[in-house]
């Protein structure tokens, strides 16, 4: 038991994270490796979404074209949705397609989707101009409809229970594919395509919320990160015109990159996935713990609070006998309160098992006491209501199979 566990539960049942039907790749030195490095692949083709708008004007210049198309290509793209030509009326015929595939390329192709049974919930299949694949899941909640969208194909972290990180990390994905994970969903939605819309709302919808929950590690990706961050955040046409309280940045702990995020003095709302408050179970259930510790990733979140006044999340996927056991919950509080109050709010999350696992959920009652036990302590807390698990597209699920 590590040293911070009372002596009373030494009877309790402590299951030890391990892989269920993979292995995990491991160093010479018996540790689950780490990919920081994005494999060197193919790079996309540079899109509208990837360029600053004094680079989008300037590269239209280079084509002998007015700099203002560079306006009508941005008004087409994040306002209306469409890359076809034959929507874009306001550009001249002549030489229209050539303009719209040199600066609006496909970067995705829809290979399969899934919805659930009242369709309010889509899991996308996506393959990228080199053949890899991406997923990425549609929401609408009441009040708001969710895009958990994809950083990187794959994800170096190596997390035993997460599927995702299964194949390890096959590369980043540019700011464009991510920004147009959200472009392609919002026009699902247009289309009408997204379920549970009541009834006679006559409301124009799009995406609202982003959750950088998907495939990869976002701030493994930093650069790109931020650069789709900025244009979704840009006002109209120039960008999707988000807030940024409504993009939430996750997580498992790369702290200096936690430092770095609360510096760009963009309000995101940030969340830590940490789902273990001892650095005992965290070495080994999230491998960067290996790096940077609890305390320390706990110390970079309350420097984004400091930064941003912005409240952070903290991600705890409840595993039974692994970490839902209540001196856990206790531990995780004393630690956040050692902190200040008012900073975090904890977002439980009963486990989503990948295909085959023996991993399971809490039970009821287990949930019931450990949010119990942070209540008690002051800790605000909400089981995290998770969407998709029938289709594996839940957090943890995304594999990005095609079969």
């Amino acid at each position: 038991m590590p040293a911070d566990a009372p002596d009373a539960v030494a009877a309790t049942i402590q299951v030890r994270p391990r892989t269920e039907g993979w292995q995990q790749q491991k160093g010479a030195d018996g540790r689950p490796l780490l990919q920081f490095a994005s494999p060197k692949r193919g790079k996309p083709p540079v899109h509208l979404a990837d360029l600053t708008v004094p680079k989008r004007r300037a590269r239209l210049v280079e084509l002998g074209l007015p700099a203002f198309r560079a306006g009508q290509l941005a008004r087409h793209y994040f306002t209306r949705y469409t890359a076809d030509p034959a929507e874009m009326t306001d550009l001249p015929a002549a030489g229209r397609e050539q303009l719209v595939a040199g600066l609006l390329p496909e970067l995705m192709t829809e290979v399969r989707r899934f919805a659930t049974d009242r369709g309010d919930t889509i899991k996308f299949l996506w393959r990228l101009h080199d053949g890899a694949l991406v997923e990425s899941v549609l929401m609408r909640y009441p009040g708001r409809i969710t895009l958990c969208v994809s950083s990187q194909a794959g994800c170096g972290m190596n997390c035993p229970f997460c599927a995702t990180g299964q194949a390890g990390l096959t590369r980043n994905m540019s700011a464009a594919e991510i920004v147009d994970q959200v472009v392609r969903a919002n026009r699902v939605i247009a289309e009408g395509q997204l379920g549970g819309r009541k009834a006679g709302a006559t409301t124009q919808e799009r995406v609202s919320n982003i959750v950088f929950m998907g495939m990869g590690e976002p701030l493994a990706n930093y650069n790109r990160l931020m650069s789709a961050v900025r244009t979704m955040v840009a006002p109209a046409p120039d960008g999707l015109a988000m807030s940024a309280r409504h993009i939430t940045v996750s997580t498992v702990g790369l702290v200096p990159a936690i430092r770095r995020l609360a510096d760009e003095k963009i309000p995101v709302t940030f969340a830590l996935s940490l789902h273990a408050p001892d650095d005992h179970l965290r070495d080994e259930l999230i491998p960067v713990n290996s790096r940077w510790k609890v305390d320390e990733a706990l110390d970079a979140a309350r420097a984004y609070f400091d930064a941003t006044g912005r409240r952070v999340s903290i991600e705890y996927a409840l595993i039974k006998d692994m970490n839902d056991h209540g001196w856990r919950a206790d531990l995780l509080a004393e630690k956040l309160n050692a902190r200040g109050h008012g900073w975090v709010h904890v977002n439980p999350i009963p486990l989503n098992p990948t295909p085959g696992s023996v991993w399971t959920s809490s039970t009821p009652e287990a949930q019931h006491e450990f949010v119990r036990r942070l209540e008690a302590a002051g800790i605000p807390t909400t089981i995290r209501d998770t969407r998709g698990k029938e289709i594996d597209g839940a957090c943890g699920q995304l594999a990005a199979a095609d079969a």
